[in-house]
């Protein structure tokens, strides 16, 4: 390995009842690409929010260039040259990117001078940008390209990137990997965080990989295979996702010519949409974040009601109908986002099984909650779905993120629905934990379900759809059979390209 850059030694910190690192120690190259690893819980997030000055070490120590590093705050790790990308960007949406660039440094140049820099960098990076566009007209692989820029106009040394293309089409992938080799090439470093196993073995040179708090391995990721490197990060081996033999039925859900006004100023309205799936059958919808995934949930579990168009479940017409209504005529939805809309944050795990099951699993009775049913209710998604948890009593801002994903996808699998969209059933989730996920929604299926997945995980949507389709500003292409589609394929399809430019790509 080159000269590190950055060396860890026996960093530790704890929490109330849990160790979230525990004597980790590791270096990061000098022009290296290094990946962390582990699933969720295993103690990335804590030792990123170390090096980054977010919280101290209990004990350890960190060295940077062969000088102590300790930062008290962002703007101390910054200062030294490490800059961070986050997974959850953090734009005004109202303001234009040189001004929201400028919110992220210190001591913003003049505004001019500030403009001219971002389309140097940007550009020499191959990721331009209009410094006077409006943040919240871009696409999400454009919003990451600002939050890159803001980080490379400070000319850091280390550059920490968590899930990086969680939200960027396969072509957008390779220029984000291009830009990163070209800053190995240039001698600064990447720590490179990513449940994407393929990347990791296509782009890092080195991947250090946690378990429960404790390093438990450094490898060369080119050397072992995907399931390798996950079988490291989980301590076990765990199968793939098989699909069932089954038989597709009648047509559970038609969409039709579905059309939803933008939610807010910056929102994505619906246009013309129209679908149909069939029981025993899985429809993959891809397409970057932003494109109208929040808004197609919304509208097929009722939250938001259709301006024009129909859904119509197994024949029966629900467009007008409440979310509770269609929930009881069997479809269900798990939307994206974890806590706050699939979860109350404060609410115990019994009280969250209550939320959508109270009526499916006959968990109110006579007006009064039934807690004893409740409480087995909640142990059975537990049991059924891995979830790490103290107890169905722990509230369920406590649980990693991860394990509250399985927690909200196995509350409604359980429930038996006819028809149940999830949209990103796996984001954030570790390879074995999105397996288990995976061959559940394919189980349902086999059991004669019929399952709407809306995901930007390429990779998922081939591996469990029968069917794709690709949302694009609003609007949803044709869905294809999966069989006779490409990833490439499919990066265009989400990047709105026509039908003709698809089928000769």
């Amino acid at each position: 390995m080159a000269d590190p850059l950055l060396s860890l030694r026996g960093l530790t910190k704890a929490y109330p009842g849990v160790i979230a690192n525990d004597d980790v120690s590791f270096d990061i190259g000098m022009g290296e690409i290094h990946a962390l690893l582990g699933e969720n819980g295993a103690g990335k997030s804590t030792l990123v929010k170390m090096i980054y000055g977010l919280v101290a070490p209990d004990s350890g120590t960190m060295t940077l260039a062969g000088e102590g590093f300790a930062p008290s705050q962002p703007s101390a790790a910054r200062s030294a040259g490490v800059a961070m990308v986050f997974q959850h960007f953090s734009l005004f949406d109202a303001l234009s990117v040189a001004e929201n660039v400028a919110l992220g440094m210190e001591t913003p140049p003049p505004a001019r001078e500030l403009s001219r820099r971002i389309r140097e960098v940007s550009e020499a990076y191959g990721l331009p940008l209009d410094p006077a566009r409006q943040a919240g007209t871009l696409s999400a692989g454009e919003r990451q390209r600002v939050e890159i820029i803001r980080c490379l106009l400070q000319e850091p040394r280390l550059l920490i990137m968590d899930e990086p293309t969680s939200v960027l089409t396969p072509q957008e992938v390779e220029i984000l990997f291009e830009t990163l080799r070209k800053l190995k090439s240039e001698g600064r470093s990447i720590l490179y965080i990513s449940h994407k196993l393929e990347e990791i073995r296509a782009l890092c040179d080195t991947a250090t990989i946690l378990r429960l708090g404790k390093k438990v391995a450094t490898c060369t990721p080119r050397e072992a295979s995907a399931r390798e490197l996950a079988e490291m990060m989980v301590g076990a081996s765990f199968a793939t996702p098989e699909a069932r033999a089954h038989k597709t039925g009648e047509v559970a859900l038609s969409v039709r010519n579905l059309s939803l006004s933008a939610p807010g100023a910056f929102g994505t309205p619906l246009r013309d949409v129209s679908f149909e799936i069939r029981e025993g059958e899985v429809l993959g919808i891809g397409g970057v974040a932003g494109n109208g995934q929040d808004e197609l949930l919304a509208v097929l579990s009722g939250e938001r009601t259709s301006a024009a168009g129909t859904v119509t479940l197994k024949g029966r017409d629900v467009s007008r109908e409440s979310p509770v209504a269609r929930r009881d005529a069997g479809l269900l939805t798990a939307p994206e986002e974890r806590l706050g809309h699939a979860a109350a944050p404060n609410m115990s795990l019994i009280e969250n099984a209550v939320l959508t099951g109270a009526r499916r699993e006959k968990l109110v009775k006579n007006g009064f909650v039934d807690w004893s049913g409740a409480k087995s209710f909640a142990e059975r998604v537990i049991e059924r779905f891995d979830v790490r948890t103290p107890s169905p009593g722990t509230a369920a801002r406590a649980l990693s993120g991860g394990n509250l994903q399985k927690y909200v996808i196995g509350r409604e699998v359980l429930q038996r629905p006819e028809v149940l969209v999830v949209n990103q059933p796996t984001w954030g989730v570790d390879a074995a934990a999105a397996a288990a996920i995976r061959q559940a929604l394919l189980d349902l299926a086999a059991e004669g379900a019929a399952i709407v997945v809306i995901s930007q995980d390429l990779d998922e949507l081939m591996e469990i759809s029968d069917r794709f389709g690709a949302l694009n500003e609003g609007r949803l292409s044709d869905t294809r059979p999966v069989a006779d589609l490409s990833i490439e394929k499919i990066g265009l399809m989400m990047g709105g390209a026509h039908d003709m430019e698809v089928a000769h790509a």
